[in-house]
């Protein structure tokens, strides 16, 4: 494996720092830069562009999910692993339909660590054991187009779906992605729509069903 610049994106600081720890213990693996923030790591990537973002599903204000559509559409050369604590099925469809080059759990042993960085490093997908048995699956609904709630809304419209469900207000939320009090109230009038969801509890239970927010956000 060549030397590697990683980019490390977690919003637990002891988590992060563990897994910093770990990764600096892998030969060629440079930790070049770790923060806690997914729109960070957006901005990150646009100027440094790592060969590799290791980065936690769930994180508030943008999850890695819409972090990782962003990447892989802006820096094509940099893969992305995802991370998560469970191994779940919802999880590894949305990881493969952004566009996610591997899905590691966090309890992941160090040689696991090791062994997805080198899998992905060459090009190829890493999925996780514990995943893996929904992999073939998975790839059918996204060759037949993407499914679930999710797909009906733009990316945007995601994002303000996440931010709505941890409890922002339409002002916050236009003063976080630089929008007008109108472009997001449009925003928040048509997801509502297309996800016939017309209450905020009904939004919030949504966001925690597909793995936008957890329930201890």
């Amino acid at each position: 494996m060549s030397h590697l610049r990683i980019l490390l994106v977690e919003d637990h600081a002891l988590v992060r720092a563990g897994m910093k720890a770990l990764m600096q213990k892998i030969e060629g693996i440079e930790v070049a830069a770790d923060m806690g923030d997914g729109l960070e790591a957006v901005k990150y990537v646009q100027t440094a562009a790592p060969d590799l973002v290791l980065m936690d599903i769930a994180m508030p204000g943008l999850n890695g999910l819409d972090a990782t559509a962003r990447i892989v559409k802006e820096s094509p050369t940099t893969r992305v692993i995802l991370l998560s604590m469970h191994a779940n099925e919802e999880y590894l469809r949305q990881a493969l339909q952004v566009g996610a080059s591997g899905y590691l759990l966090k309890g992941a042993e160090l040689a696991e660590l090791e062994l997805a960085l080198k899998t992905v490093a060459r090009g190829e997908r890493y999925l996780t054991p514990a995943v893996a048995k929904y992999a073939i699956e998975a790839y059918r609904e996204k060759s037949e187009g993407p499914g679930g709630p999710l797909a009906k809304l733009s990316m945007r419209q995601r994002e303000i779906l996440q931010l709505i469900a941890e409890g922002q207000t339409t002002k916050e939320i236009a003063h976080r992605l630089n929008l007008s009090v109108k472009t997001v109230e449009t925003h928040r009038s048509q997801l509502m729509e297309r996800l016939d969801i017309h209450d905020v509890p009904g939004l919030v239970r949504l966001a925690m069903r597909v793995g936008l927010i957890q329930p201890y956000s």
